[in-house]
């Protein structure tokens, strides 16, 4: 496996993305696309001919398929293990966040299911959040990601080396993060669809002094390190 890049910051995934992948034609799937902001970009900015994002979070699948049709963006109900689509029909897969969301024990499948529907050349995308820093600490206090995030990381060594997926490359970036103020942070972070964790009393208090340690002038600023695998079917 290949050395570990450091990108730097970055600001601009979707812009991020165009530098390091074929995007202008590509046909691309999203495994757990929440609201799709960055599939968006990649259609209207980079080039990208059909995005369809899969959503297994029932209120966020419905709120998708209500708002107003996106050229070439299509939605679907389904998870990374079990892809309703036919063999080799799209040349790139990205997730975004949504590896570590997979069921543990299903995560070996998923990405056989990936290489099943990608075509021989396609990629993977996979951006995961590195389990450190400051904002990570403070998430941890309610949701610790910890297991699962390392369970991800494994899944994707293990796909390589079992010939599932070929390994390309490993980049590491920094990406800010911007809250307005605790109810922006809780709306957000904490009663997130896919995960709405209602904290007692007593822990959200906890939570929220330790959030209000961050804010400045302008709400609470964290950057939070990313570590993107491009994977690929050979």
């Amino acid at each position: 496996m290949s050395a570990v890049l450091d990108a730097g910051l970055v600001t601009d995934e979707a812009a991020f993305m165009a530098q390091h992948l074929p995007l202008v034609g590509a046909r691309i799937v999203e495994l757990g696309c929440g609201k799709a902001e960055l599939a968006r970009r990649l259609l209207e900015q980079h080039g990208a001919a059909e995005v369809t994002g899969f959503e297994v979070d029932e209120r966020q699948h419905a709120a998708n398929l209500a708002a107003p049709p996106f050229p070439g963006l299509r939605f679907a109900a389904g998870g990374a293990e079990a892809i309703p689509l036919p063999d080799a029909c799209c040349d790139g897969v990205m997730m975004l966040k949504s590896l570590h969301h997979v069921p543990m024990p299903l995560m070996d499948q998923a990405l056989r299911e990936i290489a099943r529907v990608l075509v021989p050349g396609g990629w993977l995308y996979v951006s995961e959040p590195v389990y450190a820093g400051e904002f990570n600490e403070l998430v941890k206090r309610f949701h610790d990601e910890g297991e699962v995030r390392a369970a991800a990381y494994a899944a994707l060594q293990r796909a390589a080396e079992q010939g599932v997926l070929a390994w390309e490359q490993e980049v590491v970036f920094d990406t800010p993060l911007h809250f307005r103020d605790w109810a922006d942070f809780e709306g957000r972070i904490v009663l997130a669809t896919h995960a709405d964790h209602r904290l007692a009393p007593e822990l959200e208090r906890q939570v929220r002094e330790h959030f209000q340690r961050h804010v400045g002038d302008d709400g609470a600023r964290f950057v939070r390190q990313m570590r993107i695998n491009f994977l690929a079917r050979r």
